[in-house]
């Protein structure tokens, strides 16, 4: 992993997210390491030559910057973060979103935290403070062996859900982002049964679902997956993805009664 510390002039950009004002990312990259990631565009800004999830550039001044912009911004929704996780593992060492929270927090601009890092518990004391806070968990599958595979250095699957029981306990409203659906794994068997079931236990006000969708450069990424780990869905993925088909409107069918089953509220990106 190449790590580089940077000076940003600007680190609150206008967000085209429709339930979002604005995005605060501290961080160009992640350590991460999705499959599907599809911040993976990025890239050609930024000068690296590595692959994608080969390197991280920090935005040492992103506070400092956020602090100038806030003075001077009309307040809206905040997303951390729309193309890194900010709670990635560097986050621990540079804290640049704790401190991206305390100037929000002096302002108080409605925030909402989009993470799959256990890391955000950290910060409970901040995001207590706020009048208007939300904090989701990306969660693409309740089976942790393939967690693995596909999110390899995010934080285990029931880790996640225990955050966010104690999110809830703490009174901070939660959600999951349930995406993207990766097709015969995400939904195979009793997956998603177990999943809804496990988000109701956690307390979780709502569900936003998406599907995998192939922007820049993640076919590629999916193939070299499946080839490792699921060779016997290549051929599979090629006909969802490159011919018609209604798999991901008959997925869209079974979550959407299972969360009326279950009496979760769910939303769709697609």
């Amino acid at each position: 992993m190449i790590v580089k510390e940077i000076l940003c002039k600007s680190v609150l950009s206008k967000s085209g997210i429709s339930s979002v004002d604005y995005a605060v990312n501290p961080y160009v990259g992640c350590q991460h390491g999705c499959v599907y990631c599809y911040a993976r565009f990025m890239k050609r800004f930024t000068g690296h030559g590595e692959e994608w999830g080969e390197f991280v550039d920090v935005r040492v001044n992103a506070p400092q910057v956020l602090t100038r912009e806030l003075s001077r911004t009309a307040k809206g929704v905040v997303l951390l973060s729309s193309v890194t996780d900010p709670y990635q593992p560097l986050e621990k060492k540079y804290e640049l979103t704790r401190k991206c929270l305390q100037k929000l927090l002096m302002y108080q601009f409605p925030i909402t935290i989009l993470t799959k890092s256990t890391l955000v518990l950290r910060d409970l004391d901040l995001l207590t403070r706020f009048s208007d806070c939300e904090v989701g968990f990306t969660i693409t599958t309740i089976v942790d062996d393939d967690r693995r595979k596909a999110e390899p250095y995010s934080s285990p699957v029931e880790e996640r859900l225990s955050a966010l029981e104690e999110l809830s306990e703490k009174g901070v409203l939660t959600y999951v982002f349930l995406g993207p659906i990766l097709p015969c794994v995400t939904d195979r068997g009793e997956n998603l049964q177990n999943m809804i079931m496990n988000f109701v236990k956690a307390k979780v006000k709502y569900v936003l679902v998406d599907r995998l969708n192939m922007r820049w450069g993640v076919w590629q990424s999916v193939v070299k997956f499946l080839k490792h780990y699921y060779p016997d869905l290549a051929s599979e993925y090629k006909r969802i993805f490159w011919s018609e088909n209604d798999y991901f409107e008959q997925a869209k069918v079974k979550i959407f009664k299972l969360c009326n089953e279950y009496g979760m509220k769910c939303e769709f990106c697609y």
